[in-house]
């Protein structure tokens, strides 16, 4: 096992993400597995009732983006996978209220790296939600 691959087994991916660790190099890695394995199939399913669902799809895509700050995309990775985790502060099932502490943190992180989303990535956004709410 390589050094990297022990830190990351230091971090159970079912415990809750500690923002003070977000530029750590190994949360950073785990905090993107978390994201590339659930995003896709969290926002499909939260599309059609969150009303911040393009803001963390242009967030994905900012992440994704080899231009954005390094810094940037370890934020970035942080809210996405909260978003991501089925346990969170307000659980996502309570109807109406589920989502509003993933929404305090999309604003808070926008307020914080919003600069770094682009219109690329604001497109990119709109148009796969345009997709994902025509599905049937």
């Amino acid at each position: 096992m390589s050094a990297a691959e022990m830190n990351d087994a230091a971090f159970d991916p079912r415990q809750p993400i500690d923002p003070s660790r977000a530029l750590v190099p190994a949360v950073m890695r785990l905090n993107e597995r978390r994201v590339t394995r659930g995003f896709w199939p969290k926002i499909r399913k939260a599309a059609a009732h969150v009303p911040f669902a393009a803001d963390a799809l242009a967030v994905w895509y900012c992440a994704r983006d080899d231009e954005t700050p390094s810094a940037a995309k370890g934020m970035m990775l942080a809210a996405l996978a909260y978003f991501v985790l089925p346990a969170d502060a307000v659980p996502d099932c309570i109807p109406i209220i589920g989502y509003t502490d993933d929404a305090a943190v999309f604003a808070t992180l926008i307020g914080v790296v919003g600069r770094h989303l682009k219109p690329r990535h604001r497109e990119a956004a709109r148009q796969a939600i345009e997709r994902i709410r025509s599905l049937p």
